[in-house]
């Protein structure tokens, strides 16, 4: 449902603006909109926002969570002793950089172990080759590696070398556990240039010394073997450091960036808020039930200096109010599907209760048995296990084992139980309908269902719109019972009612017509077909019902014919682990078609003002984050 919602307006001193701003975001409740004159003397107008303040406290903010992020702090609560703005924006400051000199070390050390660990196994090549090294000290000596399709070049490249500088070089290899070849070349310095420019144009590539580890070879390995080993100890430091950093300051940090953020918002409200020359004007939104508790608290910390009044209903439009939803506990998870639309606008009707009830019920129909709804529900329990209370995924647990429930109701009366497992092994048999064979009974009830969505849709949108639209709402209405009397002739016609019943609903049916045209146009007679139309719809779900007992009973006949027992079970399990998962694809994608196309045509008004009351902030708990 939606919260019947007020308006109020707050006049006091102008001094106490920032004190009242204060108060109002304690309580948590107005939601604040530009005022209007309050009188013809006065002409309020918005106080001036400090910007270079501004300014700081969004680079102040910007820092605190920067830190928080880098220590990898996390947390919900506000902090006490928060302490000065001044003193928390330096010590705020001062963490951040902090943190991100250790961030930035720790990342230099492992961007340092990584190079390491890649060349491991070429460096240790290369030590082997060393030896030889040592047979022509005063050459001129190069790291070459040869990858996995150059190993083919390697007497090329020697027969080249050779072409060179004769016989008087060296080029011991190794394989590498990679398939590439490391190669130590070694040449008289005389002819050094010419080999170089061979290697370039042979597109070798050639491994120079690190840097920081010396300039030869045999200077760097001892040293990288040795920075290889302390590597660890380096990191396990910094981890340390980054560690203590965040345990020291994680209250500092939270209790600052909740201070910054509150004042932040109150900064923001200052536009919306007017003063004259000695008062300021405060108006705003707040639900009904809420204005003792807001009015409370403005008389327990101003007196009479501060008062709160209710503007006249006559004075604001309903489309003004900003929305706040508010279903029982048992509906509050589909609010998941109806907050993928436009928020209502106020005055309207919340889709929430309708989706409530409609949406598993059609997917119970469709998907109808008793076994893929307990699988459906033993993934509805591991999601809600593993979800956190208020997010996305404890919304998907829950209306997935609502309609898992239906799932189940509607497969012990269809006396299915993976197929025909449940008939062959515990006797079920159908008590609702068959659904294997009763497919006009089962077409009846799918387009009988649809006749209600629409009805009750269309009676939702009378009752919604007869304040705002009278004659829009008077039309829908007058649909809604024109459709409910054809449905009635027709059932007359094929003798479900008595014939008597025909005659009067054909007549009632041709004199409402002309009314209906009067109310909602020329248009009318399209969109009571569309209406019409919209009902057939409904017969899709009688189709994914009947394919979904289809596909199981297939899998157990062909699980039945296969070879041997272990490779039938194998194959009909493989087979009811696909209708499954279409069985839960299929009809979640088809009821929520049936309702935001067919359903919500009918009566949703999208368009409203979201609520965002001046409260003390509060960080946001990740909505698709699962423990």
């Amino acid at each position: 449902m939606i919260v019947p919602m007020i308006k109020v307006r707050i006049l006091g001193p102008g001094e106490r603006l920032g004190s009242v701003l204060r108060a109002v975001q304690d309580v948590g409740v107005l939601h604040l909109t530009a005022p209007g004159p309050v009188s013809a003397k006065a002409t309020p107008k918005a106080p001036p926002v400090p910007l270079r303040r501004l300014g700081q406290l969004e680079r102040a903010a910007a820092d605190a969570e920067t830190a928080i992020a880098l220590l990898g702090l996390h947390g919900t609560g506000r902090e006490a002793g928060a302490g000065s703005l001044p003193s928390l924006v330096r010590e705020v400051r001062r963490i951040r950089r902090t943190a991100e000199l250790l961030v930035e070390r720790r990342h230099a050390l492992e961007e340092e172990r990584a190079l390491l660990q890649r060349y491991r196994h070429l460096f240790e090549a290369l030590e082997s080759l060393l030896p030889a090294r040592a047979m022509a000290p005063e050459a001129r000596a190069y790291q070459i590696v040869l990858r996995r399709d150059q190993a083919s070049t390697l007497p090329a490249l020697r027969h080249a070398i050779r072409e060179l500088v004769g016989d008087g070089f060296e080029l011991p290899t190794r394989t590498l556990p990679s398939g590439e070849t490391a190669m130590l070349l070694l040449v008289p310095k005389v002819g050094s240039e010419k080999v170089e420019r061979l290697l370039r144009e042979s597109r070798v590539q050639e491994i120079p010394v690190p840097g920081g580890y010396g300039t030869t070879l045999e200077e760097a390995l001892p040293r990288i073997r040795d920075r290889n080993a302390a590597l660890p100890g380096a990191l396990e430091r910094v981890g340390s450091e980054l560690l203590d950093l965040g345990t020291r300051n994680r209250d500092v940090l939270f209790s600052a960036r909740a201070l910054f953020h509150d004042e932040l918002a109150r900064l923001a409200a200052l536009p919306l808020s007017s003063t004259t020359a000695h008062t300021f004007v405060l108006e705003g939104w707040t639900p009904e039930a809420a204005e003792p508790r807001l009015g409370a608290a403005l008389e327990r910390g101003f007196g009479g200096q501060v008062v709160i009044e209710r503007v006249r209903r006559e004075e604001w439009r309903a489309d003004e109010a900003p929305v706040v939803l508010a279903n029982p506990r048992l509906f509050r998870p589909f609010e998941l599907i109806t907050r993928t639309l436009p928020i209502p606008r106020y005055g309207s009707l919340d889709p929430t209760p309708f989706v409530a009830v409609f949406f598993p019920m059609f997917f119970g129909l469709m998907l109808g048995d008793a076994g893929y709804g307990a699988a459906a529900a033993l993934l509805a329990l591991v999601i809600h296990r593993r979800s956190r209370p208020d997010t996305v995924w404890r919304s998907v647990a829950e209306v997935l084992g609502a309609c898992a429930l239906f799932a189940i109701l509607f497969g012990l009366g269809f006396g299915e139980l993976f197929g025909d497992l449940g008939r062959r092994w515990f006797g079920l048999r159908p008590v609702l309908l068959d659904r294997e064979a009763a497919l006009v009974p089962f077409l009846g009830l799918a387009i009988a269902l649809g006749i209600v969505h629409v009805v009750v849709g269309l009676a939702a949108g009378a009752i919604s719109g007869r304040r705002t639209e009278p004659r829009k709402a008077a039309g829908k209405g007058l649909s809604a019972i024109m459709i409910t009397l054809i449905v009635t002739a027709l059932l007359g016609a094929v003798r479900i009612l008595p014939r008597g019943f025909i005659t009067p609903a054909v007549i009632t049916v041709l004199v409402a017509f002309p009314v209906l045209i009067v109310l909602e146009g020329i248009v009318a007679p399209v969109e009571l077909m569309s209406h019409l139309g919209h009902i057939l719809s409904y017969t899709r779900i009688m189709a994914l019902g009947t394919a979904s007992v289809m596909l199981a009973l297939i899998a157990n006949r062909l699980a039945g014919a296969a070879g041997g027992v272990v490779v039938g079970i194998l194959f009909g399990l493989l087979f009811h682990l696909v209708n499954f998962a279409l069985g839960l694809f299929s009809p979640a994608i088809h009821a929520l078609r049936l309702h935001y196309v067919e359903f919500f045509g009918t009566f949703y008004s999208p368009g409203g003002v979201r609520y965002e009351p001046l409260a003390h902030w509060a960080p946001t708990v990740g909505q698709a984050r699962m423990t």
